[in-house]
């Protein structure tokens, strides 16, 4: 019979395609794991690993496998969540991931509120991209995710908690157009800086922009922190999320221009599984996000 831990070590090693950084991710050793996917491939009666020196690769049964054994491990966290939750909203561990361009400008305002209103909850935060947080969310390691919308999965239920407008930022000795007016035509791509690849808020700058050759816009740092230093340091322009503003914009080298209509803008929401039974904790974690990002 296929276990929980079976399905566990699949899972892991469909992500790391190692068999030792498989291992460590399950807190086991390398022999135990192979041993239990051996097992598990005995008893299936096929192959689902392709061993090769320093790879792993899932054959094409194998992938399946992994994928539907992702949605059992999914069930059974929503059903111990159940068990644990029943009745009390807000309580207990809860695992929530955040995009970087949120994280840092509304916790501050957020977990304050949170540990006043519900003391019981333990918040456990995961911050990083957009990509990797609905892998965790659909795996089951994250609960929650709040990021930019939409996000286009059908097996995940949204609540859209506020809008970000869009404000450029442009070193502060930058003259205005005649016009005043500041469209994505007044940019010169070649000065725009923003997020590395894989950050939701720089595909939504170049959306905006209607860049089509991604190219173009070369430079990438990791934080918006040194986005703004370049700025305030003259070597170009981005565009900052208003949400950002009272932190990142507060060196007087840089100034902000607001946009013309149709002003550009992102909605930021929260996420979970449709199978999840704990939406009525997503619903009021949103409500308590929308009165403080006010």
């Amino acid at each position: 019979m296929i276990t929980l831990r079976q399905l566990r070590y699949l899972d892991a090693l469909a992500r790391h395609r190692h068999f030792g950084r498989a291992a460590e991710d399950c807190a086991v050793s390398q022999p135990a794991l192979s041993m239990q996917i051996r097992d598990m491939e005995r008893y299936l009666g096929v192959e689902l690993v392709e061993r090769r020196t320093g790879d792993a690769a899932l054959t094409e049964t194998g992938a399946d496998i992994a994928r539907r054994g992702k949605q059992i491990l999914s069930a059974v966290n929503d059903l111990a969540d159940f068990a644990h939750h029943r009745g009390q909203l807000l309580c207990g561990p809860l695992r929530l991931g955040i995009i970087p361009s949120v994280a840092p400008y509304l916790l501050p305002r957020m977990l304050p509120a949170l540990q006043e209103r519900y003391p019981e909850l333990r918040l456990e935060l995961r911050e990083t991209q957009t990509r990797a947080l609905l892998d965790e969310l659909e795996r089951g390691s994250l609960d929650a995710v709040m990021a930019a919308l939409p996000l286009g999965n059908a097996d995940i239920e949204t609540m859209a908690l506020f809008e970000d407008a869009f404000l450029l930022a442009v070193p502060a000795g930058e003259k205005l157009s005649r016009s005043g007016k500041i469209t994505p035509a007044s940019i010169d791509l070649r000065r725009l800086i923003l997020l590395e690849e894989g950050h939701c808020l720089r595909d939504q700058a170049l959306a905006f922009c209607a860049v089509t050759n991604r190219d173009s816009v070369e430079f990438g740092a990791t934080s918006l922190t040194t986005v703004m230093q370049m700025v305030a340091n003259g070597y170009g322009v981005t565009l900052l999320p208003e949400i950002a503003v009272e932190i990142e914009a507060r060196d007087s080298r840089v100034k902000l221009l607001p946009f013309s209509d149709p002003k550009p803008r992102r909605t930021i929401g929260l996420a979970w599984r449709k199978t999840s039974s704990r939406a009525a904790d997503f619903r009021m974690l949103g409500e308590v996000v929308m009165e403080t990002a006010k």
